[in-house]
């Protein structure tokens, strides 16, 4: 883990949606609370639970009264992915907002690289939008991720390599000026087709990927696919008509 801060640091709220992470979400916040005083002076950590039922709520309190940067936002029911994003999006209350999945699939030590280039590149970004450089999943799932981005290119116009990498960081002012509607797993490309439609500044970066060490994922599950694809149609729909 890197030690070295960035030259600029930012007023950052970090969110992590949770679904049953409980073996995981505290050494994700471990590694929040260790990476976050090199890129920020003036953070908070955001934990939404998505109507969990293996305890990841009750850890996450505990967490939240051990610190008092950390608060967490309860959904009664599993809402889905989109809608724990959502409630990210509209709790975080600093200038820039990041998030990664409470999965603990990525190094949290990645986000001083993001936040260095988010404030040095030239003429600006509104969002970094990373990319797993070596994505630790089977051929298949590679395969179907491969296709996915490049249909969301096609339709949309976005540069996007992996379109769904959960591992992104936006300037909050973004979320004032678009209005979401995505529940599900189309909440990432939603974001970055409305905010490119007004002319926000998109950049991409790598980082790796690491295998899950607790729980299992659930977006490989038929139905998440399905209501992708339904969301996929609809939302291309309702960007044509704007």
């Amino acid at each position: 883990m890197t030690d070295v801060s960035v030259k600029k640091k930012i007023p950052l709220s970090v969110f992590f949606p949770c679904f049953n992470e409980v073996g995981n979400i505290g050494g994700v916040v471990a590694q929040a609370q260790n990476v976050l005083p090199l890129v920020s002076d003036d953070y908070e950590i955001i934990i939404v639970d998505d109507g969990s039922s293996d305890g990841t709520g009750a850890a996450a309190d505990a967490l939240a009264s051990r610190d008092q940067k950390i608060r967490v936002v309860h959904h009664l029911t599993n809402k889905g992915y989109g809608c724990a994003l959502r409630s990210g999006f509209e709790t975080a209350s600093k200038e820039y907002v990041f998030y990664t999945d409470g999965d603990g699939q990525f190094d949290m030590s990645e986000l001083v690289g993001v936040v260095e280039l988010m404030t040095t590149l030239e003429g600006g970004c509104d969002i970094v939008s990373c990319y797993r450089r070596n994505r630790i999943e089977g051929g298949v799932r590679k395969f179907n991720a491969f296709c996915w981005s490049w249909l969301i290119g096609l339709m949309f116009r976005i540069p996007n390599r992996d379109v769904d990498c959960a591992f992104k960081l936006y300037r909050r002012s973004i979320f004032d000026q678009i209005r979401l509607k995505s529940t599900g797993a189309l909440i990432d490309t939603e974001v970055l087709a409305r905010a490119a439609r007004k002319g926000y500044k998109i950049v991409q970066m790598p980082v790796n990927h690491y295998p899950r060490r607790y729980g299992h994922a659930t977006g490989a599950n038929p139905l998440v696919i399905f209501k992708a694809f339904y969301e996929l149609f609809r939302l291309w729909m309702d960007i044509v008509r704007s």
